[in-house]
Formats: structure tokens, C-alpha cells, sequence
């Protein structure tokens, strides 16, 4: 990838003046914490009344409802400090699946983007050492809930590996959460969709599809047989990179939206015996939710806010999608690739909202964006849930946090760590506010 991050453009003032505004990360947890009064939606489908959760050295050590609470008359005293949240809510921090947070600053400022790599096979490159915890948009993001994100590569057949990462840290070292978690694959298009989305042309066949897959299987089978022969001359980083894929430790992120593609895509990873399959878009998903489910792949949903892929899909498809699979039991979960996807990932929780008034419920809809993420990223044992012996990382929303009219938290915590909510979003509304003696 492009190693010249903002810091290292001279010339790019705007970008440096930007990377200086962004606040401080929490300090290290020190003290006990017993917050108490809340709902708390455990991120799995249980709603707590009148809950309470304590946690200490970044862990959550205690989760219990109201009515349990009661029983055991427990000792507040214990805490060094008790939080009275009555009346708010409690939700597991929001993650973000394959994002360019951190990747990208400026879209039209291509040193600000370092995403994608050139060349087409690239799964030895790492989104990790780019990602830029100095970026301004990621405070933006942490406002609304988000507290983890899937840093993610782009570009290419094969654009490279991801990792997961928090939102609140000094350095790539420190946000680390899961390191290269899975390879990402751009599977050939069978359709060409032509024009764009305002004067949008009839979609054509792709004439180059057979000769594109032919070459994805060529570079998987010299790759398994790579990683199989013990005695390799010499070091190959592209198939190396791909040894996770193969046994098991990492998932193949597929790109693919139409059912012809998904298809194809799930027939080509069975017979590589890939065990960890995902597809990202899944437009087509619902069509063809039992082969999904026979051979265990989950989805990334796309934007829920958007045009449908087709002329003659319901101009509601895309608000539908999450309740289809749901209903037919496909692991699911939403994402939000596409145009200004680093500033509008802070509207991920409204993806949810869309969700939850298209079928699933809220507490469905709020897994989509916990709990299922982090079992399809494989992270579900730290983050994704409020409960004891996971990650202290959670948010507290004076209203409904999947509404964008109630949305409004008040704290955030990652690993117990708290998170500063301020952003320049927040401080040039303030400033005007003031200046106009204006009601806030």
C-alpha cells in the first residue's frame, strides 16, 4: 500500500491541521465502575430491565437485570465508582465490517487514500500498517456507537487482508483487536452493470468472465499446492499469504451480488475446501438462502440505503434483505461499502433502524450490527455482547440508539478505557451556537 500517510505530505496542510484536532484516546482503566438503572440490550437478543454492569482492568465482571439485582442485595460499596444511568440505555459497541476508516481522509485527495494497492493479486497486503488512528472522521464515527471496524482493503481481483481494529487508540499497534482476520476476493462479475446511477444504462454480459475465473482458479491451485508442499524452493508471499485461507484460521471475505455469482463463488470456495466463507453485498442473498446455509456462509449485507441492483427487484429490496434472511436462518450482518463510506459508516445504527422497520426486531436489528459481526469476524469471544468476561466495551444512549431521532450517547467505553465523544463536528457546532446565542 501507499506507506505516505498524512503526516508525511508536505504540502497537505488542510490534512495535517485535521490529524491535530482529533482527541486524545482514554486512558487505561483504573478504577472499578458499577453503572446501574439502565436497559441493557446484551447484543444477543436479551433485553435486561432496570439492569446494572460493573467492570474492572477493561473486563466486564458483572451484568445482571433489576429484578435479579434485587435478589442478591448487592454491595455498591464494592465499586470505586457508582454511575446512576436510570432511565438510558445500554448497548454493546457497534462494529463496523469491511470499512476504509482509517484508510481514507479526503476522497478526492488521493494521498489522503490508502486502501488499495496496485496490481490484481494482492493477499500478502496488509490494511493493518496503513490504518491512521489520527483520522478525523473516525471521532465522527465513535459519536454515534461505532467502536470497532473491520479495516479493509480495496481493489483488484484480490485486494489483501483485513484486521480488526478499535477506535479509540494511539497507534495501529495499540487498536489492534484481531490481526489479518481473513483475505478479501472481488469475484468476477457475470453481468456488467453500464452508465451510472443517475442516467444508468442497460446491464450487459460480461465477455471477459470465463477468462477472469479461469485465472482466479489457476492462482488458487498453484496456492494450495504452495501450501501443501513442505519443501518450497523458495518463498512465495502471495501463496504464503493464503495459508490461513486453506486451513482454516482466516475467512475468505467474496465480493458478489447477483445469485449467478453467489453461486459460483460458494461452488469455486467448496472446491478448494475453503472452510470460512463470507460473501460481502449479497444482494442476490435471499434467493438462494439454502445453499447458504447447507454450506455454512454468512453474509455482509451492503447499505441498506440504496437503489436496488436490478430493474426488477422492488424498489424496497434493499430495506427487505436483512428480514429475508433472517427468516430463513442465514448468519447475517450489515456493512456499508460504497460512495463516502468512511463518513457515513457513523450512520451504521440507522442501517439497523431501517432493518427494524422492515421485519426483523430491534433486538435482531441490533445484532446485525454487534453480536453477528463479531461471530462472522470471529471476535464474538471478546466483543459483540454485553456480558461477563467479555471486553468492557459498550455505550450508553440517553434514547434509542438505532434511531436518529433518540440516538444520543452519553458515554462510551472501549476496554474500559472511557472514550472522549468530542469531535470538530461537535466543537463548530458549539462555537456558533455560542456566538449566536443560539439554544443547544
Amino acid at each position: 500500500m501507499n506507506k505516505t500517510a498524512c503526516f508525511f505530505i508536505p504540502g497537505i496542510f488542510a490534512t495535517l491541521f485535521m490529524c491535530a484536532q482529533v482527541p486524545a484516546p482514554g486512558a487505561k482503566q483504573s478504577k472499578s465502575v458499577f453503572m446501574w438503572g439502565a436497559t441493557i440490550h446484551v447484543g444477543d437478543g436479551k433485553v435486561l430491565e432496570n439492569g446494572a454492569v460493573g467492570f474492572k482492568d477493561g473486563k466486564i465482571t458483572f451484568v445482571m437485570s433489576g429484578a435479579d439485582l434485587a435478589k442478591i442485595k448487592l454491595n455498591q460499596g464494592l465499586f470505586d465508582t457508582v454511575i446512576d444511568v436510570s432511565g438510558k440505555h445500554i448497548y454493546p459497541g457497534f462494529i463496523a465490517p469491511n470499512s476504509t476508516l482509517g484508510l481514507n481522509e479526503i476522497e478526492a485527495v488521493r494521498a489522503t487514500n490508502d486502501f488499495a494497492e496496485v496490481g490484481g493479486y494482492n493477499p500478502h497486503v496488509r490494511s493493518l500498517i496503513a490504518y491512521n488512528t489520527d483520522s478525523r472522521i473516525t471521532s465522527t464515527v465513535r459519536t454515534n456507537g461505532v467502536l470497532y471496524a473491520q479495516a479493509t482493503p480495496r481493489g483488484g481481483t484480490i485486494s489483501g487482508k483485513s484486521s480488526i481494529v478499535c477506535l479509540d487508540a494511539w497507534n495501529w499497534q495499540d487498536a489492534v483487536l484481531k490481526t489479518d482476520d481473513g483475505v478479501h476476493l472481488n469475484f468476477p462479475k457475470s453481468i456488467q452493470r453500464n452508465g451510472w446511477w443517475a442516467e444508468p444504462q442497460p446491464s450487459s454480459a460480461n465477455t471477459q468472465y470465463d477468462e477472469e475465473l479461469n485465472k482466479l482458479k489457476a492462482f488458487f491451485t498453484n496456492a494450495v499446492y504452495y501450501c501443501n508442499n513442505k519443501e518450497n524452493p523458495e518463498t512465495n508471499l502471495r501463496y504464503e499469504a493464503m495459508r490461513g485461507v486453506f486451513n482454516g484460521t482466516a475467512n475468505l471475505y467474496v465480493h458478489a451480488d447477483y445469485v449467478k455469482d453467489i453461486i459460483a463463488a460458494v461452488n469455486f470456495s467448496r472446491s478448494f475446501s475453503i472452510k470460512n466463507m463470507v460473501i460481502i453485498g449479497g444482494a442476490d442473498a435471499w434467493k438462494v438462502t439454502t445453499l447458504l446455509k447447507e454450506n455454512k456462509v454468512s453474509v455482509m449485507i451492503n447499505r441498506l440505503h440504496d437503489l436496488p441492483k436490478l430493474e426488477q427487484d422492488d424498489v424496497d429490496q434493499p430495506f427487505k434483505l436483512p428480514y429475508l434472511l433472517q427468516k430463513d436462518s442465514v448468519l447475517f450482518c450489515l456493512q456499508n461499502e460504497g460512495d463516502m463510506e468512511g463518513m457515513n459508516t457513523r450512520n451504521l445504527p440507522f442501517l439497523a433502524g431501517t432493518a427494524a422497520a422492515y421485519g426483523l426486531t430491534k433486538e435482531q436489528a441490533l445484532s446485525a450490527i454487534t453480536y453477528n459481526t463479531a461471530k462472522i469476524l470471529k471476535v464474538d469471544a471478546g466483543i459483540g455482547t454485553v456480558e461477563e468476561g467479555k471486553l468492557a466495551s459498550f455505550i450508553v444512549s440517553s434514547g434509542d440508539a438505532l434511531d436518529m431521532k433518540t440516538n444520543n450517547i452519553e458515554w462510551a467505553f472501549v476496554e474500559g478505557r472511557k472514550v472522549n465523544l468530542g469531535n470538530t463536528q461537535k466543537d463548530l457546532y458549539n462555537k456558533y451556537m455560542n456566538k449566536y446565542n443560539l439554544p443547544k
